[in-house]
């Protein structure tokens, strides 16, 4: 990647800034919304580089998703070089600027230490309002990968912190201090995993040591914040490597405390998701909601009595102050739950309706994950298999030969009136 670094010094002694010139990205191969950004705020008088992931991924190999720029420029003054833009968040505000179709997320320098930093008691950050140098803000963000800045009219990268070097190395290292750094933000440990995954890269020893703090942290992460960690973690191909590492720590049930982390119909569903993403198959999260709380709904449906809540509305609520789900996704679990039941009946008079339910699919593709672990359901799935791949002559017969259920007569109603 590199023959020779140019070191540069700093305004300060230290850090030293290493730029690398000898390296594989091409500005052609760049977001040119996010270039075109970087050069209105240079013609202005402003620093601005290009940020984090999309130079992390540029560097491995990996088609960059999402290009972010940083600048010294303040807020306000971004705000009023683009009109299209606003300021947005209030734990770390930053600025969109909107380009085309595209949304660029731009923010200004920060530091680490400051008195505008908002801590709790346990040392998470809750606000970051402080702004700082370009240096400044390297050192306050989590992973020496993700601490690297692109400089396009230069064509360089600009390394405080090592990170080219960890990348080289497939090495995923924290920026500081271990244990404050995981404490500032315990969702940098589900981070660490994600990125491993992606990259194939090796987490420091120093960070897996400290799992067992991170996963009781992780009760003070909003729930709505997890939501979106868990999309990043279970949506994005590597679903099976990751929950293979967690079920394995406090994490699988600090995330999803009614799951049994070992359950082998969990794993298959994560496999399964993997396989779908790379075979540009379109994947929900209500899918997994409902494998991740398969066991929990059932037991609670099993345990039911008269006039009891819901058992699947039950489960639902149980998860939700730990990893919360939205309404949506919520009900596609719960359509998919009672779909079972129907499914392994088979009543022949309600086939080609149930056929035509919504969730059918999903329902299916449930059942046949639950069939690779239960032996006594593989007949069942066999069954649906068969009749989906039928034309309607062989699927009749095959109605045909299901046990007919007499109807339940109703009861008639005494007509009104008195005699």
């Amino acid at each position: 990647m590199r023959d020779g670094p140019i070191t540069l010094q700093t305004h300060n002694p230290e850090p030293t800034a290493t730029r690398f010139r000898d390296h594989s990205i091409r500005n052609k191969d760049l977001d040119q919304a996010a270039l075109n950004i970087i050069e209105q705020l240079n013609a202005n008088g402003f620093q601005a580089y290009l940020v984090g992931g999309c130079i992390r991924d540029a560097l491995c190999d990996v088609k960059p998703k999402d290009f972010d720029v940083a600048t010294d420029a303040s807020l306000e003054q971004i705000s009023k070089i683009f009109r299209r833009s606003r300021i947005v968040g209030r734990r770390f505000p930053i600025v969109h600027v909107r380009a085309g179709r595209e949304l660029i997320e731009v923010s200004t320098f920060r530091q680490a230490l400051s008195e505008n930093i908002v801590q709790d008691h346990q040392g998470m950050i809750l606000r970051d309002n402080a702004y700082g140098t370009l240096q400044q803000d390297a050192f306050r963000r989590d992973f020496t990968i993700n601490a690297l800045y692109y400089d396009p009219a230069a064509g360089e990268i600009i390394d405080f912190v090592g990170g080219v070097q960890d990348i080289q190395d497939g090495h995923i290292r924290l920026i500081g201090d271990t244990a404050t750094r995981l404490a500032e933000d315990p969702v940098r440990f589900l981070r660490a995993l994600r990125f491993a995954a992606k990259l194939d890269f090796t987490i420091e020893s120093s960070i897996l040591d400290l799992v067992n703090g991170s996963a009781a942290r992780l009760k003070s992460v909003p729930p709505a914040r997890l939501f979106d960690e868990f999309l990043k973690l279970f949506l994005t191909g590597h679903a099976e490597s990751i929950w293979s590492t967690m079920r394995d720590t406090p994490l699988a049930t600090a995330l999803f405390p009614t799951c049994r982390p070992d359950s082998n119909l969990v794993l298959s569903a994560m496999r399964n998701t993997d396989a779908r993403i790379h075979q540009g198959a379109s994947v929900t999260p209500g899918f997994l909601i409902a494998v991740l709380l398969w066991e929990d709904f059932l037991a609670r449906q099993n345990e039911r009595q008269a006039n009891e809540e819901d058992p699947a509305l039950a489960s639902l609520r149980e998860q939700q102050p730990h990893v919360a789900i939205p309404r949506r996704f919520g009900t596609f679990a719960r359509e998919i739950w009672l779909i079972q039941e129907r499914l392994e009946k088979r009543n022949h008079r309600g086939v080609a309706k149930l056929c035509a339910h919504r969730r059918f699919r999903a329902g299916y593709d449930f059942l046949c994950l639950r069939a690779e672990e239960e032996e006594s359901l593989r007949e069942c799935a066999d069954w649906w298999t068969e009749y989906q791949e039928q034309d309607e002559a062989k699927q009749q017969e095959m109605i045909d030969l299901l046990p007919r259920v007499p109807r339940k007569r109703r009861k008639r109603r005494p007509r009104g009136g008195s005699q």
